[in-house]
């Protein structure tokens, strides 16, 4: 393992990371997570401004890093993490917009699996459509958890694109029908990497942005208003 790290996009050393690494897109949000949420955090990565750090929570080691946002760059660092740094868990810790009607504003989505149009997944030499997927282990405590917190949390399949301005949008009502909760844009390079690693991945949203009222969340609230899901994460972590 040592003999790969640094890696290009890595820069810490061997052991720095935990077993478990929650990855938020923004890398404000890991620097919030590391010095509101853990003691004892120490920087271990700040290559492009993709901040990681290392602490404990409730004396365990736990680490949190930025993944940017999209396909690609999650593709990357989670790759790196699980393949070079001896990562066994990684749980995506990010914003969505609700899809399903009764995915209302600040609620929390867990990604049973995801639907894309993305081509992530051609690299694998499988000729039919992959399905990413969730690791049950960490659905199934994400799930356990959530209900002795008393935190609500749809779980589902999410919407993942490689596409914020999109000329041409899905058709949402077909989404709705297919019993999609939420779009984002990580969830299925973290899942697909996981899967081809053997390892385990768990994408965990708040909902930020809401089309059919009209609602968004400032960026203040996206970097700090996300308790119940950082929460869950660092309890199931």
């Amino acid at each position: 393992m040592s003999q790969n790290v640094p890696t290009p996009h890595i820069e810490a050393k061997p052991g720095a990371f935990a077993e478990t690494v929650l990855m938020p897109g923004d890398p404000k949000r890991s620097k919030f997570i590391a010095e509101n949420l853990l003691d004892a955090a120490a920087l271990v990565n700040d290559v492009r401004g993709a901040q990681g750090y290392t602490g404990l929570y409730r004396g365990k080691r736990v680490s949190v890093m930025a993944s940017g946002m999209g396909m690609p760059a999650m593709g990357i660092y989670s790759h790196e993490l699980f393949a070079f740094y001896g990562v066994e868990n990684i749980i995506r810790v990010g914003t969505a917009g609700a899809v399903a009607p009764r995915v209302g504003m600040r609620d929390v989505v867990a990604g049973m699996s995801c639907c894309t149009e993305s081509t992530f997944g051609f690299q694998y030499g499988f000729l039919g459509n992959i399905a990413p997927t969730a690791s049950f282990a960490l659905l199934r405590k994400a799930e356990d958890t959530a209900g002795r917190l008393g935190i609500r949390l749809h779980i589902g399949p999410l919407y993942c694109s490689d596409v914020f301005y999109h000329e041409h949008a899905q058709n949402e009502e077909a989404l709705v029908k297919l019993g999609v909760l939420a779009a984002e844009m990580e969830s299925a390079a973290l899942y697909l990497s996981a899967m081809r690693a053997g390892k385990h991945a768990l994408c965990l949203c708040t909902v930020v942005d809401n089309p059919r009222t009209g609602e968004h969340a400032t960026a203040e609230d996206r970097e700090k208003s996300l308790t119940d899901m950082l929460t869950l994460a660092l309890e199931i972590a």
